[in-house]
């Protein structure tokens, strides 16, 4: 996860008041329950952290099936000892056990493959399973792959000698016939006829990378998987990286062996050497590779998405430049490596790729999300001339498409065109008629779904600041019910009897009129006579929404509880973060984050106390984690006489040591940038340092390194400045590895604001 991609889920609970957003004033107040605040439940860290108490029960995974006949999960088997493979008809609820863990028990073995992941051949009469996974970066893409011939019931593993959890991002050819497989930066083709393995790169090496990613590209674009089959399973389309010349980042591991050992990775810090991209087509049965010709320099561009062009001959390559202003859309012609561009996309800031592009029309048209309206919204490009067709306008975000279904001549999407607080289903025609239609009934709050091929069926999940998540099958496009999934009955019941305020969420506006989202969540014995010190909750990047009318989770619990100790707890989204507010909004902190951003945090705070006398600014702290973390030492630094103490964890307090990708996107390039960086990193600013501190961070943090909090220490220390400071040996930016370690950051934490922040009316 990036810098700005916040770990800790945002905190939103209790009974909350609907705004309408036209305004800053507050009206129908919504109670959580009847239940009396007498009769009410403390909440301790062990009820949150230790406990089963709010332990939420989830769907497990589904899987629609191309052919309608529904959708297939795993369930433990009654006759063995693993999972089974079943398929369940969405309307009648019909339960077929479709691969049984009998059949994914190996020979002379125990029990059954442990299923990480599994994929369906075209035809249905294949599946292959991913199992005895591990890491490659942040994620568990390295495993072991194994083959289940439904038709003959032979069970066999891939990869033949190849080392135990070796082999990645194995899938079948559309035929069926064949599986490809990534193993050790090299790409390999087995026929599952003969299971003979054909290779098909060799040059993979410590440097050069074959049909997967470095760390930055996995971590800033999601790039894991890097290569394609062609639709007629003839040809692979892949990515390859050099490396070489990347700076290699050490960590060290000083807990786990009688000496310390060392962890290197290229890792590209702001203004290094980036890995070279290129893309290349070869045969299935091996060969030379066609390299498509892409311009510019190879390490001053990202090649951020790839993929075959509704047909056989050409790919759709979108290549960004390395200041990430611009996104250029290629089609290549494989055959030569021709290139020829078809779309730009220009911003002054930076733009954006587009994930999941949907050919249509035998590959004549394609599905493009743009922000050039001001707003992002679907439109259908003709791959011949480029010309667009908008299927979605206004001025509103299409937050996610979900599900294109050209027969029908619909697209479902997530958005919400009245409130970004909250997330809906929709669907429009992909004609351009302008035809929109909610899906989604009348129940604010933020609805997710996974919809069938068809677009007949969904599973729809539904959470709001007091209800938690409950999923559904649903009957699309009249949303009715067809059967409860999970419910999570008891934790709601345990939630309701929680004693707390109801959560309010409000507008105020910053020096400049804009106006920002917040929510207020009052002490549970609250007096308004009285002024209570308030805990603000920041993240405030581009890659979070704080404010958002969903169930918090563990956070939000976290935060009732210290309600129920006397403290206000309070959010804002300044501009610049995840919200559906138009291209402006999210573009406006470029080359500006912890500036403008904390500018706004400090700004709504004055708005709120102007509001509302019961809020303490004596007495006035912030929080926040990764980039919440970096947010709040600019608040401690940037005003110190507002912000009386704050909790910075897994912070970048210096720009310029987190990677290009990222740290570019929304800083620009050095050294042009380099005047920007500077004032933009809070370490800058140190000095000015007034209130109390506590500084944490994972040792073995790979994404935002622990190098960063050292520096600050340093720069503080220069200042005399007194703070807290803990280290946890080995976690990575998430602090949650090793038993106890989440309630143990918690209690800290906890008395950290008790002790710096004292709690009650007075």
């Amino acid at each position: 996860m990036s810098v700005c991609k916040p770990f800790i889920l945002p905190l939103l609970a209790g009974a909350f008041t609907v705004i309408s957003l036209s305004g800053c004033s507050s009206t129908d107040t919504v109670p959580v329950t009847e239940i009396a605040q007498t009769d009410r439940q403390p909440l301790n860290i062990e009820s949150i952290y230790a406990s089963d108490t709010f332990r939420l029960e989830y769907p497990a995974p589904t899987r629609w099936l191309e052919d309608g006949s529904g959708y297939t999960t795993l369930e433990a088997s009654d006759s063995a000892n693993g999972r089974d493979i079943v398929r369940y008809h969405p309307e009648t609820n019909q339960r077929d056990v479709l691969v049984s863990a009998e059949q994914l028990t190996p020979k002379e073995a125990e029990r059954a493959l442990d299923i990480a992941d599994y994929q369906w051949s075209a035809d249905g009469s294949k599946v292959l399973i991913f199992t005895n996974t591990k890491r490659s970066w942040r994620t568990h893409t390295l495993g072991d792959y194994w083959v289940l011939d439904r038709n003959s019931n032979e069970l066999r593993q891939l990869g033949g000698n190849a080392p135990e959890s070796t082999l990645q991002f194995a899938k079948f050819n559309p035929q069926g016939d064949k599986v490809a497989y990534v193993m050790q930066n090299n790409i390999y083709v087995q026929d599952l006829t003969d299971f003979n393995i054909t290779p098909i790169t060799a040059d993979g090496d410590e440097f050069i990378v074959n049909g997967t990613f470095d760390w930055v590209n996995e971590e800033e674009f999601f790039l894991r998987d890097g290569f394609r089959w062609s639709p007629d399973g003839e040809h692979i389309a892949y990515w390859q990286l050099n490396t070489e010349g990347t700076p290699l980042f050490t960590m060290i591991n000083n807990t786990d062996e009688l000496y310390p050992t060392l962890k290197q990775f290229p890792y590209p810090k702001v203004g290094e050497v980036n890995a070279s991209m290129r893309i290349g087509v070869v045969d299935a049965n091996g060969g030379d590779t066609t390299w498509m010709q892409t311009p510019g320099d190879p390490r001053q561009h990202y090649l951020v998405r790839m993929q075959w062009a509704g047909n056989n001959q050409q790919l759709l390559i979108q290549q960004l430049t390395r200041k990430q202003h611009i996104n250029r859309v290629f089609l290549s012609d494989i055959n030569n490596g021709k290139t020829q561009e078809l779309i730009r996309e220009t911003t002054e800031s930076w733009a954006e790729y587009v994930d999941d592009v949907k050919f249509m029309d035998n590959g004549e048209r394609f599905t493009w999300l743009s922000e050039r309206s001001g707003y992002r919204h679907l439109y259908v490009v003709n791959k011949s001339s480029g010309a667009m067709t908008a299927v979605t306008q206004g001025k509103w975000d299409v937050v996610e498409v979900l599900r294109i279904n050209e027969s029908s001549g619909w697209v479902y999407f997530i958005a919400s065109p009245e409130n970004p607080l909250e997330r809906y289903l929709f669907r429009a025609t992909l004609d351009g008629s302008g035809v929109l239609q909610r899906l989604t009934p009348d129940q604010a709050g933020t609805h997710a779904y996974s919809i069938s091929q068809d677009g007949r069926y969904a599973e729809h999940t539904f959470s709001a600041v007091d209800q938690v998540p409950q999923t559904h099958m649903v009957r699309l496009p009249e949303h009715d019910v067809i059967r409860p999934v999970v419910v999570n009955q008891d934790v709601q019941q345990a939630v309701d009897n929680i004693q707390r305020q109801p959560l309010e969420f409000f507008r105020v506006e910053a020096r400049d009129g804009v106006a920002l989202d917040g929510y207020i969540m009052r002490p549970a014995d609250f007096d308004p006579s009285k002024k209570y010190p308030i805990l603000f909750y920041v993240y405030g990047e581009p890659w979070g929404q704080t404010v958002a009318n969903k169930w918090g989770g563990s956070t939000y619990l976290w935060h009732t509880m210290l309600t129920q100790q006397g403290y206000i707890v309070a959010s804002i989204d300044n501009r610049g973060t995840k919200s559906p507010r138009g291209f402006e909004w999210r573009r406006s902190i470029y080359k500006n984050l912890g500036v403008i951003t904390v500018r706004d945090q400090y700004d709504a705070l004055q708005a709120m106390a102007e509001r509302w006398e019961f809020i303490d600014t004596d007495r006035v702290g912030i929080w926040g984690h990764s980039g919440g973390g970096s947010q709040t030492l600019n608040a401690l630094f940037r005003y110190p006489d507002t912000y009386h103490m704050g909790m910075a964890l897994a912070p970048v307090p210096d720009l310029t040591l987190y990677d290009t990708i990222y740290q570019e996107r929304y800083s620009g390039l050095l050294p042009e940038s380099a005047e920007r960086y500077k004032e933009t990193s809070a370490i800058t600013h140190a000095e000015h340092l007034q209130g109390d501190l506590l500084l944490v961070h994972g040792t073995g943090d790979d994404n935002v390194h622990f190098q960063g909090s050292e520096r600050l220490v340093n720069e503080l220390i220069k200042h005399g400045k007194q703070f807290e400071f803990f280290a946890y040996p080995n976690r990575s930016h998430g602090i949650y590895e090793g038993e106890g370690t989440v309630p143990h950051l918690r209690t800290m934490m906890t008395e950290f604001v008790q002790e710096h922040l004292p709690a009650g009316g007075r």
